[in-house]
């Protein structure tokens, strides 16, 4: 046994000695889009002809404790996952990027080629490096036990960040070159469906492409359960503590960078789907503005009794100006082109703006703040789907929205709630005995009238919670009165609610006269934030010296939440 472990390190430090011996820097520059090429000053390491020894775990020692038992499986895990993980960056070059590149006649541009596949031979390059420390690692586990500091050394370096941000950043841009092929080109499209045909797992391109978002999280997961089955004391609990700690950051900090590029191409959709000559289109494409939220949330509306008439979903569009309202439009099955594209990589939906207006001039109403909130007189409500109804015939034709009617029957039942309770006193008073005419019965009648109030009340409080009330500027009546009608979205969940009133307020805070320009902080490529990325300025106050000196100093007090 002692030989075979002597042979594997003997393996495994040949296998290192040759790696290091081509290990050059990465002279050569990568081209994304049509953007400059750029020296991120990698490390180029030729490994695909250098094949280390897999790493494996040698059979189980006798005596190990449950735990040991446990952290050995998630070892396996570990080094199991990693070995796919690497088999996928692999495909993504040897069965895609590199046919790709010699095909004749080509199919995909050789700039094209670069952008959708930016960063992949980078990342393979870290894990690959990784994978064979990896192997050292379990060839001495039962020695060692140690693993934390493993995944410190390796993911701790910034060329890490670096090459992750880049393929994070890129991949919308990825997709959307490869969705436009597929579109245009039907030998690409061909190639694509040919290649996930002739694959053992028929996974996609776009299955293979997405697996470094979805790493680290998966790296987390294993190392949160390595942690729970580490007693304290341990020589690796400390180092798989700061590993988690190094990873939930860097996860984090991607997340946010997909997030950002997220919202970008959301942008990009909406500016399509909007006419070229439209104001709108001019606003959105003007770069002076940022998408703060976007969400689906579900608009209703309600019909003259409170019943529910329509239900649509709509995209909602929080800009750090305008509130935009979009109709959401997919048809990736209307054609059997796109359905086949639709099963290689997200289409994606289709927007047709339903409505715009200024942030300043939206109002969030609240159920029972209708009275103070603004002039009723003045408010026609409208939907889509809904009749419109003319501000003198509002009364006739008053549109519910779910809580209203809720509070209404709530009502209803208190009422009859008191209406039963002088039923009960009168009761208490007959002299004689008659069936079902009885305190007993009286009694029920009573409980069960609170029990459906309790049930109204939860249903009322349930409503508020996921409904976002907004009151928006309408076209003027012919006396030139100003109308305003109401939408009713219902978010997802409660958070979604507060997190969209919250947002709606800071970006109105942000479009004050002493926000313009706002804080202006250096990034750290020395560039300038736009200013509604940065806090926002909540107040300018005077502050003097307790001392009497005639020093006075402003002091700005930032709001405690930000809108990223």
């Amino acid at each position: 046994m002692k030989a075979a472990k002597s042979g594997t390190k003997d393996g495994l430090e040949k296998t290192r000695i040759a790696v290091m011996r081509k290990v050059s820097f990465l002279h050569r520059k990568d081209v994304l889009g049509d953007s400059e090429e750029e020296d991120m000053g990698l490390l180029e390491v030729s490994v695909t002809d250098i094949k280390p020894p897999a790493p494996e775990l040698g059979p189980m020692p006798e005596g190990l404790s449950p735990q040991q038992v446990v952290r050995r499986h998630i070892l396996g895990s570990i080094v199991q996952s990693e070995g796919s993980y690497v088999e996928s960056l692999k495909r993504v070059l040897q069965d895609y990027r590199n046919p790709l590149m010699e095909m004749e006649p080509k199919v995909l541009s050789a700039r094209k080629c670069q952008a959708v596949f930016f960063r992949v031979k980078e990342i393979l390059h870290c894990h690959s490096m990784f994978q064979i420390a990896l192997s050292s690692r379990v060839a001495e586990w039962d020695a060692t036990e140690k693993i934390g500091d493993l995944f410190v050394a390796s993911f701790s370096k910034s060329m890490v960040l670096d090459v992750y941000s880049d393929y994070v950043n890129n991949f919308t841009n990825a997709m959307s070159i490869i969705k436009k092929a597929c579109l245009t080109k039907p030998a690409f499209l061909e190639f694509l469906k040919r290649r996930q045909v002739c694959s053992p797992d028929r996974v996609t391109l776009y299955g293979l492409m997405v697996k470094p978002i979805q790493r680290f999280p998966q790296f987390i997961l294993l190392l949160q359960d390595m942690l729970k089955n580490t007693p304290r004391g341990h020589p690796d609990r400390l180092s798989l503590q700061l590993a988690l700690t190094e990873l939930e950051t860097l996860a984090e900090k991607l997340n946010e960078q997909k997030r950002l590029a997220d919202q970008v191409a959301e942008i990009q959709q909406l500016t399509k789907s909007v006419s070229d000559r439209s104001s709108l289109n001019k606003l959105l494409t003007s770069g002076q503005r940022q998408l703060l939220l976007c969400e689906t949330l579900t608009e209703t509306v309600y019909g003259d009794r409170g019943q529910l008439i329509k239900s649509k979903e709509r995209r909602v569009f929080l800009l750090s100006d305008m509130l935009v309202c979009a109709n959401i439009n997919f048809k990736p099955a209307n054609h059997r082109g796109q359905l086949e594209i639709s099963s290689l990589v997200p289409l994606g939906p289709k927007y047709v703006v339903k409505w715009n207006t200024a942030l300043p001039q939206v109002q969030v109403v609240e159920v029972g703040q209708e009275g103070g909130s603004y002039d009723k007189d003045n408010v026609l409500i409208q939907h889509a789907g809904a009749k419109k109804a003319s501000a003198a015939g509002q009364a006739q034709n008053k549109v519910y929205f779910g809580p209203p009617r809720l509070f209404q029957e709530l009502q209803d039942l208190q009422k009859d709630l008191a209406v039963v309770e002088q039923i009960t006193f009168l009761i208490s008073t007959l002299h004689g005995t008659y069936q079902n005419l009885n305190m007993t019965v009286a009694q029920d009648w009573c409980l069960a009238l609170q029990r459906l109030m309790r049930v109204k009340e939860e249903e009322i409080h349930s409503a508020n919670k996921c409904r976002l009330r907004l009151l928006l500027p309408g076209k003027p009546d012919k006396s030139g009165r100003p109308i305003s009608f109401m939408v009713v979205f219902i978010t997802p969940n409660p958070l979604s609610k507060i997190s969209w009133v919250n947002r709606l307020h800071l970006a109105k805070i942000g479009l004050r006269e002493e926000n313009q320009p706002g804080w202006l902080c250096p990034d750290e490529d020395k560039k300038s934030k736009a200013p509604f990325w940065c806090p926002i300025l909540a107040c300018c106050i005077p502050a003097f010296s307790s001392r009497g000196l005639s020093l006075q100093v402003s002091g700005h007090a930032p709001s405690t939440v930000t809108c990223p």
